[in-house]
């Protein structure tokens, strides 16, 4: 593997416009001023469970479809910290459901909400798109580059409402979340070839528009943007 090879690729799949119109989704601008209700950081966080709770899945789904073993080694140290290491305390949903519950949103609520239609789509294209290589990739790439952004904002909107200034699940993805960004970028090995690297980029921009329409949803629910996508 090259460095130049994996720049170049990552360079591409950041440099996509579901990235970019992901990137500058209205939610993320918007969590930092407008005021939100107890109510609505309940749906945030009710709906945000969905996709945390199946990604240790998709990932071990991911590990068994990649065919090296550099690639598996950089996705499985992704999992183990997902999962809490050797505690299941330490496991990112355990954290979160206590973080919150502790931020003062019920537990039923955070764990146990109906899912929007958007959100199951969501979660069901991390279960498509682990079946192969190159999707796997894909998905991996477009979850691991952006997750901190849709973290921090959740977790702004927590921090607000709530008025609870540090939040345990915040503070483990802030410490985290650049090594798992260096496996992901890691994963992206060369010897694909033009086919395949045409399969990664549409997987990332598949996973980007779905996780647009996940937050367009929630935008929608608080108000931020009208049903039609006007602000």
């Amino acid at each position: 593997m090259t460095v130049e090879i994996v720049g170049s690729i990552s360079d591409r799949l950041v440099g996509t416009e579901a990235h970019r119109a992901f990137a500058d989704h209205e939610f993320f601008k918007q969590v930092h001023s407008r005021e939100l209700s107890h109510e609505h950081v309940g749906i945030f966080l009710g709906q945000w469970w969905y996709p945390l709770h199946y990604f240790p899945t998709f990932l071990a789904r991911c590990i068994s479809v990649l065919p090296d073993i550099e690639s598996k080694s950089a996705i499985t140290r992704i999992l183990s910290q997902e999962v809490g290491v050797r505690s299941v305390k330490a496991a990112h949903e355990v954290i979160y459901a206590d973080s919150m519950e502790k931020a003062g949103y019920d537990r039923r609520t955070v764990t146990g909400s109906a899912p929007f239609a958007e959100t199951a789509a969501l979660v069901a294209w991390y279960e498509e798109c682990s079946a192969d290589r190159c999707s796997a990739l894909g998905g991996i790439f477009a979850t691991e580059v952006t997750d901190l952004l849709m973290v921090s904002a959740i977790g702004e909107a927590v921090r607000r409402e709530s008025g609870r200034e540090r939040n345990a699940w915040v503070d483990i993805h802030v410490t985290q979340e650049p090594d798992h960004v260096d496996q992901a970028t890691n994963a992206l090995f060369s010897g694909l070839t033009p086919e395949q690297d045409r399969a990664v980029l549409d997987s990332a921009e598949v996973m980007w528009r779905h996780w647009t329409a996940f937050f367009d949803r929630l935008a929608i629910e608080t108000g931020m943007i009208a049903p039609s996508g006007r602000s």
